[in-house]
């Protein structure tokens, strides 16, 4: 008797019990998913960072680069996804493409990432909130800001997907209003004694701490695009995703480009690297929110309430985040226990196609992680840390599996032509991804590194290691192989678009 393959064991999990998610997501929800993963807390107040460390060509330069790997991954991932619009997407394809023992790894690498990622938003709501009221314990911000999230994520994917759109739209409006304003008042149209461009001359601008500095944001660059990969965990309950999926990839990096590489020409520009503001308005504190650089641009258009505007931004976006964070976590945890790598209760779902258990067990996950937050502020610090990478991991894998995919698709005979979305750049565009994402992992924290900080190395790295033993532990214990090239599962999926 044949071994089963994954996909056999999804089968016969999906005729034993209600298991089928439901394909709820139209395009305008696929798009501004990935545009809301993407923007966030990074972009409205770490910007301000990447300007005063590496000045505003070096922070331009770095974002371009990282901005061109991510087109290069979701490129990969585009592909994959058109042909194979699976519920756990790229953890699905590292499974059958690499191995299942490596598919388990970064399977349970990224739920526990978004796990923790909504406890960090727990933590971020409650600091945001205290701007307005600071003498409100932050734990009840939290708990609301919960209720509200797995309200959301309850009802169904369509609403899910509907809250994102609105909660990335705002996001959207903020940062176009930012940029088209930013552009009149660098012409002198808009504010008041505009610099021009002598903001690029000033000190050692436009490369401020030179090849370094450059550096420096590369890796905070590598960080800050993750989430663009949720269009991919989306694609199983996409209504038509061989038409979606492409669009989203092709339509949304450059979208994204425009709002990064917009809003840091726009900073650096208008502020002076030097300026101290740009290097506080960094820390995850409220008090810190008059110091974004979109508070302060908008401050000199005349805007009085800037601050407060920017703050109610920012709450949004921890909003959405968490929102996204549910979702991705739950359906990972539910594509992985229709493989047999998750318990089977994590398989099954409400009448709407919500995986209830996969989405409670998660929430009690950030959950415990908030609390941790404030008993032991050491350990959420190492929690946060093994996830740091996990990003990065995803990306490798989603590089990977693709090259190994292609080689696949062609040697079983079948024709590029067949594809719903082609790679444009393969076979070089995963192989520079796969570059470019070692050189981000390896400098995560270079400079504890070249320091000998030996306690800050390990926090960082944490997460390598644990990965490696995950791996690891699942090979020896099932005694799985990597999946030959004839024996890979390439054949298309096939799914007949949602009418209404």
């Amino acid at each position: 008797m044949a071994t089963p393959t994954p996909d056999d064991i999804a089968n016969g999990v999906q005729e034993r019990s209600n298991t089928a998610l439901k394909r709820g997501l139209a395009s305008r929800h696929m798009q501004m998913i990935a545009i809301g993963g993407a923007i966030g807390t990074g972009l409205f107040l770490a910007s301000g960072a990447t300007v005063a460390n590496a000045g505003p060509g070096g922070a331009l330069l770095a974002y371009a680069a990282i901005g061109l790997m991510v087109l290069l991954l979701m490129q990969s991932l585009g592909e994959m996804s058109a042909h194979q619009p699976v519920a756990g997407s790229f953890q699905t394809f590292a499974t059958k493409f690499i191995s299942p023992s490596f598919g388990f790894a970064m399977g349970w690498n990224y739920w526990f990432n978004w796990a923790v990622t909504v406890a960090a938003d727990l933590v971020a709501s409650g600091l945001v909130m205290a701007y307005w009221f600071p003498n409100v314990p932050s734990w009840i911000w939290a708990v609301g800001f919960l209720v509200i999230v797995v309200g959301l994520n309850a009802l169904s994917a369509r609403v899910y997907g509907e809250a994102e759109f609105w909660l990335a739209a705002i996001k959207v409006v903020i940062v176009i209003v930012f940029v088209l304003s930013g552009v009149f008042m660098i012409a002198g149209v808009m504010g008041e004694n505009s610099p021009g461009l002598s903001n690029w001359t000033i000190g050692d601008a436009p490369f401020h701490n030179g090849f370094v500095g450059v550096i420096a944001v590369f890796m905070i660059a590598g960080f800050s695009f993750q989430g663009t990969e949720l269009v991919g965990v989306a694609a199983g309950e996409s209504e038509n995703p061989r038409r979606d999926v492409p669009r989203s990839i092709r339509t949304v990096f450059w979208r994204i480009m425009f709002f990064y590489i917009g809003a840091i020409a726009v900073i650096g520009t208008l502020l002076p690297y030097t300026d101290p503001s740009l290097l506080s308005a960094a820390d995850d504190s409220a008090n810190n929110i008059a110091q974004s650089p979109f508070t302060l641009v908008f401050a000199r258009m005349g805007i009085g309430a800037a601050a407060a505007v920017m703050n109610a931004v920012i709450l949004t976006s921890i909003l959405s985040a968490g929102n996204s964070g549910l979702y991705a976590a739950s359906r990972m945890l539910h594509s992985m226990a229709l493989k047999r790598q998750a318990p089977a209760i994590f398989a099954r779902v409400t009448k709407g196609g919500v995986p209830v258990h996969a989405m409670a067990v998660t929430t009690v996950t950030a959950a415990c992680g908030f609390l941790t937050q404030l008993v032991f502020n050491d350990a959420y610090i190492w929690l946060v840390n093994i996830v740091g990478i996990s990003g990065i991991i995803m990306w490798l894998g989603i590089a990977v599996s693709h090259i190994r995919f292609r080689r696949a698709y062609l040697q079983q005979g079948y024709r590029l032509e067949d594809l719903p979305y082609r790679s444009p750049f393969f076979p070089a565009g995963p192989i520079i991804a796969f570059v470019m994402c070692l050189v981000v992992m390896a400098g995560q924290n270079y400079e504890a590194v070249i320091n000998g900080q030996v306690w800050e190395v390990a926090s960082s790295y944490i997460g390598l290691p644990l990965f490696g033993v995950v791996w690891w532990g699942y090979h020896v214990a099932r005694k799985d192989r990597t999946v030959s090239l004839e024996e890979m599962d390439v054949a298309p999926v096939h799914i007949e678009p949602v009418s209404h």
